[in-house]
C-alpha cells in the first residue's frame, strides 16, 4: 500500500512538473499614441498692399566731393506672392525729397522687384529695380534714371498691418550728361503698410 501511495504521489508530481507549473500571464504593453508635431501657423504674405514711408538720405557728387542730406517721405504700393518659404513681388513708390542745400524740393520714383524669405510674421528681403529722380539744383536741372538696390525687413503687427525698415542705394551716372559726374545716394526709411 505504501508503494502504491508513493507511486501515485510521484506520478502527480511528475505530471505537474511536466505541465510547467504556474506561469504568470504575459501582458504586452499598449503602444503610446503617436502625436503629430505641433507646427506654428504660418503667415501668408500674398496680396496687394499700400502704405507710407519716411526716411533720410545722403547724396554725393563724385567729382565735386560734395554731399548733401535730404529727407524723403512718400507712398508705396505693391503685390507679393508667397510660395511657401520664398516671397516674390513688385513695388512702385514715390518719394518727395526735401534737399538741405536747395530751396526747391525733388521727386524720386522707383519701380522695384522684391524677393523675401517667409519667417512667419517677419520677412527679410532684397530689392532691385530702377529709380527716376527729378530736382532743380540751381545750376543743374536734374532728371536722371538709375539703378537702385537695397535690403529691408518687414514685421506683421496684424495680418493686415505691417511695419518695416529699408536701406536703399541709387547710383546715377553721368549726371546732366557730364562724363564722370556721378550722383550716389543712400537712403534709410521706416515704412508702414496696409494689406488688402
Amino acid at each position: 500500500m505504501k508503494i502504491a501511495f508513493a507511486a501515485t504521489a510521484a506520478f502527480l508530481a511528475a505530471g505537474t512538473a511536466h505541465a510547467g507549473g504556474y506561469v504568470a500571464p504575459v501582458v504586452e504593453p499598449v503602444p503610446a499614441p503617436v502625436v503629430a508635431p505641433v507646427v506654428a501657423a504660418g503667415s501668408d504674405w500674398s496680396g496687394f498692399y499700400a502704405g507710407l514711408q519716411y526716411g533720410q538720405g545722403d547724396g554725393e557728387l563724385s567729382t565735386l566731393d560734395d554731399s548733401t542730406d535730404f529727407d524723403a517721405y512718400g507712398v508705396h504700393a505693391g503685390y507679393n506672392r508667397d510660395f511657401g518659404r520664398f516671397v516674390l513681388g513688385g513695388e512702385l513708390d514715390y518719394n518727395r525729397l526735401d534737399i538741405d542745400t536747395v530751396d526747391d524740393k525733388g521727386d524720386l520714383a522707383r519701380l522695384r522687384a522684391r524677393a523675401g524669405y517667409d519667417m512667419g510674421r517677419f520677412m527679410p528681403y532684397v530689392t532691385l529695380g530702377a529709380a527716376r529722380v527729378s530736382a532743380d539744383l540751381g545750376a543743374v536741372d536734374l532728371k536722371e534714371t538709375a539703378f537702385t538696390y537695397g535690403i529691408g525687413g518687414e514685421f506683421k503687427v496684424t495680418e493686415r498691418v505691417s511695419v518695416g525698415a529699408e536701406y536703399t542705394r541709387q547710383d546715377f551716372d553721368d549726371v546732366a550728361d557730364i562724363d564722370g559726374l556721378d550722383l550716389d545716394s543712400d537712403m534709410v526709411q521706416l515704412r508702414a503698410s496696409f494689406r488688402f
